[in-house]
């Protein structure tokens, strides 16, 4: 090695050592009062009382329970008071925040639950469940307190604007994603364009430039421009909040314009590495943000793989398209071995999703955020909130058209191994599109052995996916009545008789729901059914929504009412059910046995759950428990509504422990259906339970073990059962 390179890697290393030490003494230096807060969470069970600030964005997540970041100032447990600053996560229901048009960033708190540890090496070293309440002591004050209202008029100016394109402006411009509907979330991940609504480094370029631009047209120097330039970055971050990626994109920046100050413009990587080292030694939790870890790989790939790609393309394809192109191609390939970590399967459209969409997305960033800053002009907030609403209108149609493209996502490998096999993949795929065909050996053989490997890979992959949607009905029994779908921990039974259909639950999430209903070919569902409204089998309500002619449910709590309006909106009639209800499914009766109608006895939620009893048409006499315990149960054989023999038995609550012998010695089921997630956390299905149906004489089947169960009644009057994992 030359001593000139010798020397300039014993920098680099002396450098880098100097960072990770920095980096590891921040840590060190918090660690008593991480320590202190950490001790609480193995005091399950006892209330705590937290002072906090809100440091992070309040959002809503999938189970309409609101989260955010705090930094903790003091905490109180019992007649004990502990003053000790450290991060937490904050969870509460909406109806348990007082006065929560200003919970928000930089409000006061005190919040009151339990708390259960974090995830080791994040920063949030406890996760508060506020379940008796947040009060806010104090909103935002100052420039949190400006941003916050800048915000809330943005999203009030978009009221009233039509489609879904009105909730994806605050996003754009913002990144406020509060009134950014479910579906088109939901739309937006599967087209791979949710980053548009994660505020970044396209976002601070264009505020920075703008700012440079006007400075400049003022006749401003270069040190005003770059104080200008500075100025308006705060100002951004101020008003979108500090989030992972938003600080990557704020840092490298500055870095820029203190290059730029100097007279010496950095070069893309150099700028990228030095903000993400400043970033860890300030903020070393960053290391295990996703969010972060995303916009790093995602801005490094731009700087590395973008030109070559574009180069290699340009052999084929015409060369303003080759650049187009390789910008989404670059970011996809980088950052999808990190998205597998979240959801195992890889987007098919999303380059092209993003080849239609990215053009839109400054004008849509633009309008809105001029938008958000005209508030004290109302008419011209509001104009420039419908310019913004075109491009935005343009977005979100291509999320939702992308989105509903049939085979839109291919089944991977979970984990770390699919991560790493997905970026041998990309790698494979940036050789063969960047390396000339012919050449050197060595090159020919490297390009020859990616183009093998992109084929087996490829095709396994296209192979699974038409088995789980397009040809997956040929491998379910076509005479099937009932099937039991694999949806995970969670509830999910369609029911066939006469071509019509009844899906009792929608299971935890919409993909694996959709995934069934794609298999067994269901396009509509004539009667859904939704027991109670536990997440475990309501939160897959997107993959029906729109296709649902009656919902019957049981009585509605949480946010059931919510989801009821959205069915309602969709089309579909409600009707709360009650023991004594029954009607047709084709050639089939249905007869609803549980609850009691005008029964207080017990409350909405698990042991209110709708109870069916299905037969006729095909379909063997079915009995559905929903999530009854022993309690509900042994009121209901008492009730003698009961119609044994049944052929098959939904067990309850996935096989818990809470069960009632009684009801199975009386209902004799031929078969019995659990339906349960692989490793959950419950221990389900119980081995009490087990041993219960064991004593009936009941063959059983489980989703966890045998995956979607189909059933259907023989020529001889018994019940066929057939299983995805054992034929």
């Amino acid at each position: 090695m030359p001593p000139h390179a010798a020397r300039r890697a014993a920098v680099v290393a002396v450098l880098a050592l100097a960072a990770a030490a920095a980096a590891a003494s921040h840590v060190a230096w918090s660690q008593p009062d991480r320590g202190a807060i950490a001790e609480l969470a193995v005091q399950v069970g006892r209330a705590v009382d937290v002072r906090a600030e809100v440091v992070g964005k309040v959002e809503r997540r999938a189970g309409g329970a609101l989260s955010f970041d705090a930094r903790s100032s003091s905490l109180t447990l019992g007649d004990a008071s502990l003053r000790v600053a450290a991060d937490l996560t904050v969870r509460v229901l909406p109806e348990d925040v007082e006065d929560a048009a200003h919970l928000d960033v930089g409000a006061r708190v005190v919040a009151r639950g339990t708390v259960t540890p974090g995830r080791p090496g994040e920063r949030a070293v406890v996760v508060l469940w506020a379940s008796l309440g947040v009060e806010v002591v104090r909103p935002p004050a100052g420039g949190a307190a400006i941003a916050a209202e800048l915000r809330r008029g943005l999203v009030r100016a978009v009221d009233g604007l039509p489609g879904a394109g009105a909730g994806l402006v605050p996003g754009l411009a913002v990144g406020d994603t509060s009134i950014v509907s479910p579906a088109l979330d939901i739309a937006m991940k599967e087209a791979s364009l949710s980053h548009l609504t994660a505020v970044s480094g396209a976002n601070c370029a264009l505020v920075v430039g703008i700012a440079f631009a006007v400075a400049a047209l003022l006749g401003a120097s270069r040190a005003a421009r770059v104080v200008c330039g500075l100025a308006v970055l705060v100002g951004f971050v101020v008003l979108v909040t500090p989030e992972p990626s938003v600080l990557r994109a704020a840092a490298m920046a500055a870095i820029a314009m203190l290059a730029v100050l100097l007279g010496r413009p950095g070069v893309g990587l150099a700028v990228l590495s030095t903000a993400v080292t400043v970033l860890l030694v300030l903020d070393p939790w960053l290391a295990a943000s996703l969010g972060f870890a995303l916009s790093v790989v995602a801005t490094a790939s731009l700087l590395v793989c973008a030109r070559p790609l574009a180069a290699g393309l340009a052999r084929a394809i015409p060369r303003p398209l080759s650049l187009t192109l390789a910008v989404p191609l670059a970011a996809q390939l980088a950052c999808g071995p990190l998205l597998i970590l979240v959801e195992p399967t890889v987007p098919v459209y999303g380059v092209l999703a993003n080849l239609l969409a990215d053009p839109a997305a400054p004008a849509a960033t633009v309008l809105g955020l001029a938008a958000c800053l005209c508030a004290p002009v109302a008419w011209l907030q509001s104009g420039l909130a419908a310019l913004a609403w075109v491009p935005a209108s343009w977005i979100a149609a291509t999320a939702t058209t992308t989105a509903a493209l049939p085979a839109g996502a291919l089944p991977w490998l979970e984990g770390w191994p699919g991560a790493a096999l997905l970026a041998v993949v990309g790698l494979a795929i940036g050789l063969v599109i960047a390396l000339e065909r012919g050449g050197a050996g060595a090159r020919r053989v490297t390009r020859a052995a990616s183009v093998v490997l992109i084929a087996v890979v490829a095709g396994a992959a296209l192979g699974t996916t038409a088995l789980g949607t397009v040809a997956g009905r040929w491998t379910l029994p076509a005479s099937w009545t009932v099937l039991a779908c694999d949806v995970g921990q969670g509830d999910a039974v369609l029911l066939r008789s006469a071509g019509t259909v009844a899906l009792v639950d929608t299971g935890p999430d919409p993909e694996p729901l959709a995934a069934c209903l794609s298999r067994a070919g269901i396009t509509h569902i004539d009667l859904l059914v939704l027991t109670h409204f536990d997440l475990d089998h309501i939160r897959g309500l997107e993959a029906v929504r729109g296709r649902v002619g009656t919902v019957l449910h049981g009585p509605p709590y949480a946010d059931g009412a919510a989801e009821l309006a959205g069915l309602t909106a969709g089309g579909a009639r409600v009707i709360q059910a009650s023991a004594g209800m029954s009607g047709a499914l084709g050639d089939a009766r249905w007869r609803a046995i549980w609850p009691k109608p005008g029964s207080r006895a017990f409350p909405p939620g698990n042991d209110a759950s709708v109870v069916l009893d299905v037969r006729g048409g095909g379909i063997p006499p079915t009995l559905l428990l929903g999530d009854m315990s022993a309690s509900p149960q042994r009121v209901l054989v008492a009730s003698g509504a009961l119609a044994p023999p049944y052929a098959i038995v939904k067990v309850a609550h996935h096989g818990s422990a809470d069960q009632d012998a009684g009801l199975y010695v009386a209902a004799r089921p031929a078969v019995a259906v659990v339906t349960v997630g692989a490793g959950n956390e419950y221990g389900h299905p119980r081995q009490e339970a087990l041993d219960i149906l064991n004593d009936v004489g009941a063959d059983v089947a489980r989703t966890d073990r045998d995956g979607a169960i189909a059933l259907w009644s023989a020529d001889d009057h018994t019940v066929s059962i057939w299983s995805e994992r054992g034929g």
